[in-house]
């Protein structure tokens, strides 16, 4: 439009009178001109182009800085994620060497129990091997089985010879027990006592042969805190009363070794010295 407008007033120069210099002058300054504008705006195309350009780099600048944050947002998730295992794991490892701990003091209490039961074992294995005498261990209660007449005579609570024996070997064993309680426990079969015996049942009989157990142990230096006696009578038998073998198997005393309970590990260190011997 501003060549137009130079081209009119040239014209009307003209027509004014103006001079063929002057006109080729006023050519060659409008000439000048036109070419300085065209100038002026393939500058302004290039810059336009340049802040296009600008603007799409801002543009991919902005969607990597996106892209950036999305990424950091997700590694920060896996670090929180991270952490939060981390935690767990050590929680678990905790647990687990707690577990361990325990599996380890228990194991010591069955090998404790083990020895115990090894020593009783190898001091009986006389009376063991003639059937005499019975130990087992389950669930960590071990105890020693003996018959009626390794120990008594018939309807007496009398020890004999090789019942002094047994308990000899079972009191040697006993005397450094640390924790435990000995309860021994007496069984009859259901024949009826005599009269002539001096004890009114066979309840009366199991108690008085378990508490001479029980005295004799004393005698041999086990702490009387952690011994206990009772009777059971004919109500628990092993086998049928019906066979001389079933009635041998039902008249027993048991000795069981048990944990022990407050009043027993309270009076044990005060225990005096030993009861004198039951003949």
């Amino acid at each position: 439009m501003r060549l137009a407008l130079v081209a009119v007033v040239l014209a009307a120069l003209a027509g004014c009178g103006i001079s063929k210099d002057e006109f080729a002058a006023q050519q060659r300054d409008t000439e000048h001109f036109r070419q300085k504008y065209q100038g002026e705006a393939e500058k302004t195309a290039a810059l336009e182009r340049k802040v296009a350009d600008l603007q799409q780099q801002l543009a991919s600048a902005q969607r990597k800085a996106a892209g950036w944050q999305e990424q950091m947002g997700v590694r920060e998730q896996q670090i929180s994620q991270l952490e939060e295992s981390a935690a767990k794991l050590e929680k678990e490892k905790g647990a687990l060497e707690a577990r361990s701990a325990e599996l380890e003091a228990k194991s010591a209490k069955l090998e404790a129990k083990s020895a115990q039961y090894e020593q009783l074992t190898a001091s009986l294995q006389g009376q063991i091997a003639s059937g005499q005498v019975e130990i087992s261990e389950l669930r960590g209660k071990m105890t020693v089985k003996l018959k009626d007449k390794v120990l008594f005579a018939s309807g007496s609570t009398a020890l004999g010879k090789e019942g002094r024996a047994a308990l000899d070997a079972v009191a040697q064993a006993f005397t450094s027990l640390k924790g435990k309680n000995v309860m021994v426990a007496g069984y009859t079969d259901d024949v009826p006592i005599g009269a002539k015996s001096g004890f009114k049942d066979n309840w009366d009989l199991s108690t008085a042969r378990a508490v001479t157990v029980v005295r004799y142990l004393q005698s041999k230096g086990v702490a009387p805190a952690i011994l206990g006696a009772t009777g059971f009578s004919e109500y628990r038998p092993l086998a049928a009363n019906e066979t001389l073998e079933g009635r041998s198997q039902n008249r027993r005393i048991e000795i069981a070794l048990t944990a022990a309970d407050d009043a027993a590990l309270a009076a044990a260190p005060a225990a005096a010295a030993p009861a004198a011997a039951v003949r």
